[in-house]
This record gives C-alpha cells, sequence and structure tokens, in this order.
C-alpha cells in the first residue's frame, strides 16, 4: 500500500470534478493511488465547503486539499479539518476572513469579467462563444467547446459569501499563479499568494485553465505539497 497521503481535488467555477483529467492522469503516474474530485453542488460556500468536509471525513489518514479558482475558496473555509496537511492553490481565490471570491474580483477587475451572464434563475453563465478566449485560451477549440458546453454555472450570489477561518493561516500552502489568467486578475493572485506565506509560489504563462493546459507542472506542485507534509 502506498504511503503518499491522499489528494483530494476541489474544482471552481463553471466546471466540474472532470476539470481535473489530465491532473489525475499525471498524479497517478507519479504513484498517488488515493486521488479524489470533489463534485460540488455551486449553491453556496457552506454548500461546497460541507461537501468538500464530508469527502475529507471519509478519508483516513493525511490528505493534501487542492483547489482551482473558486476552489481556493473552498479549501480556505473545508481545510482546518484535521486530517488536511497541505493546502495547493491553482489559480485560485484565497480569502481573508470576511473576504469573498466577488469583493476580491472587483478589486482588480479580471479581463473577461464583461463575458459572465446572469440567467432568469439566478445562476451565473460564462457566455459559451466567449469561454475559449476567457477561461482557456492555452487550449485548442475543441477542449474550449467541450468546456463551455459542459460549464456548470454557479449561483451568482455564491460570488458574496465570506471566508469565515481561512485554512491556509493554518496549514502549510503552496499556489500557482497564472500569468495569463482573464478570470481571476494574476495581480490578485501575486496579493493572495505573498500574503498566505505560501511555502512556493510557481507562476506558469498559463492560462486560468492550467489545470488542464499545465498539467505536469500542476501536478508537480501538489506532489513537492505531499512530499513535504506527507
Amino acid at each position: 500500500m502506498s504511503s503518499k497521503p491522499a489528494i483530494v481535488l476541489v474544482h471552481g467555477f463553471w466546471g466540474g470534478a472532470a476539470h481535473w483529467a489530465k491532473v489525475i492522469v499525471e498524479l497517478r503516474r507519479l504513484g498517488y493511488d488515493d486521488l479524489h474530485a470533489v463534485e460540488m453542488p455551486l449553491t453556496s460556500l457552506a454548500d461546497d465547503a460541507e461537501r468538500t468536509r464530508k469527502m475529507l471525513a471519509q478519508i483516513k489518514g493525511p490528505v493534501v486539499l487542492v483547489g482551482h479558482s473558486y476552489g481556493g475558496a473552498v479549501i480556505s473555509e473545508a481545510g482546518n479539518q484535521p486530517n488536511v496537511s497541505a493546502l495547493v492553490f491553482i489559480a485560485a481565490f484565497a480569502p481573508d476572513a470576511g473576504e469573498s471570491p466577488g469583493g476580491i474580483t472587483q478589486e482588480k477587475l479580471p479581463e473577461a469579467a464583461p463575458n459572465l451572464a446572469p440567467d432568469s434563475d439566478g445562476y451565473l453563465w460564462l457566455k459559451a462563444d466567449k469561454f475559449h478566449e476567457s477561461f482557456c485560451q492555452d487550449l485548442t477549440e475543441d477542449e474550449g467547446l467541450v468546456m463551455a458546453v459542459t460549464q456548470k454555472a454557479p449561483l451568482a450570489s455564491t460570488f458574496g459569501d465570506p471566508i469565515s477561518d481561512p485554512a491556509w493561516k493554518h496549514k502549510p500552502s503552496w499556489y500557482q499563479i497564472s500569468n495569463h489568467d482573464r478570470m481571476i486578475n494574476p495581480e490578485n493572485q501575486k496579493r493572495m499568494s505573498g500574503r498566505m506565506g505560501a511555502r512556493k509560489v510557481i507562476a506558469l504563462d498559463a492560462s486560468h485553465a492550467s489545470l488542464a493546459s499545465r498539467p505536469v507542472e500542476v501536478a508537480a506542485l501538489i506532489s513537492e505539497a505531499a512530499s513535504a507534509t506527507g
């Protein structure tokens, strides 16, 4: 049985657990057998954090908790569970207590902000014809099309849900910045990664979808966190 810690992957807005597909393959190649990807409802931070906690509760032994995009807010909220040994943020929000992803976004608006559109039920969509250029411009057009068609929209109100006690203040953390991110302003990523005192910060010339366009580097950063704390 592998002595490596379990890894739990938390997706963000406008996608589901399958956004981690290429990272999962890379992590398995690196010898990680205990892999999990949370499928969140994206209905509120409380709902998403609770879904993540329930998965964590099913795992015996240490866990490296990884969040992409809004998933960074979720792991900040849910990551204080005792079996979480490390946090890894992939082009992600890392709000402080009382902050929300929406509030951070307003500080430095990302390039793709005009491409978001609410529907009549209160869900916030990334316009399908703008998805590729906004979210994953370094993937192929076909990959962007699939992501656009299968996107999972959050309730818009989730953007405003604040963090209570961020786990990155209590757990060792790693952070990957996407230099060409059009969904979370790279300047916001630099600020958030800097204030958390991350053990390591890497910057990739990647879109917001670095987990899909740069899975080798993303998996290597996760593995480094696992080796350092597991």
